[in-house]
């Protein structure tokens, strides 16, 4: 029986796809909200109704809440799926969306908002007792003197991030205090510019870190669990390339330390849905930098290795359900890694939009793909540039390595450029295949490769 009668799925892609195909198996009506460029994706001749929101543009289509709104009253829809991306974590669709009547299969806009503010963030986890980097403690006043003096006690180098960023913008590295004031500006400038807040703030900048995360889900119960880490340290310009499930070297007491600070976390904010906290990782100690309110693209390596369906969750969870697990039915079995496809130049990286003229996805033991192209689609050059993303899963890492490389080999993918080469190429870097590595590894092995 459905526990809710029909949801509006308001993305696009992949993710879009992976929430109908979740919906359909629970028995709910699903609505496909659409561009006029996207009329063609699979998951809109799927749905059981379609909606067009608008033309190619994401400012006239995916994020224009009216149109969202009104395509949710005139289908006769109880909820809605934001996924990832565009008004995800957008507290002000996520309020408006829940004045309109209608669930918003996400946390409460409250949540969003504490969370999506870098300050408000880090002040809660510190309240929480979640360890936190090392910096100002709140926002950096006006006062060069008095940001001169706590960039001094922190020690350089530091970080000065904007508030409201995300996504690797609005941050800036400061090695000397000759250079602060001048970073102060700049950073502040572009926050105000990107963000609409000038409000900046600032860490101890750690040059050589991991980058780990952990999976939460909570209920409006009261109930909290944590479903292990990913390793997402495989990145280029502050973009996760490759992610894996466990991360490699983390011991079973890290993982149950860090994952139940999170839980508490939760509870204590009363979070409700997915949700991922993410960590710099360095010389053995976890760093909380923000948090994610919503599904990540990420969640199939978590899904892999707990038989968790994270989707499933957030919807029963938005229907007012208690989670279908407590932490003592979770156990990690395996390894995962995925593998980000991206439509664009292998090399120089730049887009590739066009037409895809043959298209054979891979399959085999322990491979998943999720994606929404196929023979004949024609990528838009108005969105992200991800296309889709290979998981491969085995009993231990060398095994899910050996899947995947397997599954990428047989891949095909004709008409466009993607970044297939550059997974085949990494998969058998040393570092890689040794595994610990630091975020800045990947783009110091593509500069190298590229001369």
């Amino acid at each position: 029986m459905a526990v809710l009668e029909k949801i509006v799925i308001a993305n696009r892609g992949e993710i879009a796809l992976r929430i109908l195909r979740a919906c359909h198996a629970m028995g709910i009506k699903t609505v496909a909200l659409h561009s006029t460029v996207d009329r063609n994706l699979k998951h809109v001749a799927m749905a059981d109704e379609s909606v067009c929101i608008g033309p190619a543009a994401a400012t006239d289509s995916y994020l224009n809440v009216p149109a969202i709104i009104a395509a949710t009253e005139v289908t006769d829809a109880v909820a809605i799926h934001p996924g990832y991306g565009f008004l995800a974590e957008n507290a002000d669709f996520a309020e408006r969306a829940e004045q309109s009547g209608f669930i918003f299969i996400g946390p409460r806009p409250e949540t969003i908002r504490l969370m999506g503010d870098k300050v408000s963030a880090i002040k809660a986890m510190r309240e929480a007792g979640v360890p936190c980097v090392p910096g100002s403690d709140g926002p950096l006043s006006e006062d060069s003197q008095e940001c001169a003096r706590i960039a001094r006690e922190v020690g350089y180098p530091v970080i000065i991030k904007a508030s409201a960023g995300g996504g690797g913008r609005g941050m800036r590295v400061v090695n000397t205090e000759a250079h602060l004031h001048n970073a102060l500006q700049l950073t502040r400038q572009e926050a105000a510019t990107a963000f609409g807040d000038p409000t900046v703030y600032l860490e101890k900048f750690l040059e050589n870190p991991r980058h780990i995360e952990i999976q939460v889900v909570a209920d409006e119960h009261g109930n909290a669990i944590h479903l292990g880490e990913r390793d997402c340290s495989s990145q280029r310009r502050h973009q996760k390339v490759i992610e894996e499930a466990p991360a490699p070297g983390i011991t079973p007491e890290q993982r149950h330390e860090i994952g139940m600070s999170c839980v508490e976390a939760c509870k204590r904010i009363g979070y409700r849905g997915a949700g991922t906290f993410e960590f710099l990782y360095d010389n053995g100690r976890f760093y909380f930098i923000e948090m994610n309110t919503r599904i990540q693209v990420e969640h199939p390596v978590t899904e892999r290795i707990t038989g968790v369906d994270l989707v499933r969750e957030q919807i029963l969870v938005a229907a007012g359900l208690p989670l279908s697990h407590t932490q003592d039915e979770i156990s990690i079995r395996g390894h995962a890694i995925e593998c980000r496809i991206n439509a664009e130049d292998p090399v120089t990286f730049m887009p590739s939009p066009g037409l895809v003229e043959g298209f054979h996805a891979p399959g085999g033991p322990g491979i998943r793909t999720e994606t929404h192209i196929y023979d004949g689609y024609r990528v838009p050059p108005n969105y992200d540039s991800m296309i889709g993303k290979i998981i491969a899963h085995g009993e231990d890492r060398e095994m899910a390595i050996a899947r995947m490389r397997v599954a990428l080999d047989e891949m095909v993918l004709n008409g466009i450029k993607s970044n297939v080469p550059l997974h085949k190429w990494f998969l058998w870097d040393r570092g890689f295949l040794k595994g610990g590595f630091n975020i800045h590894y990947l783009e110091k092995r593509i500069e190298e490769r590229n001369g």
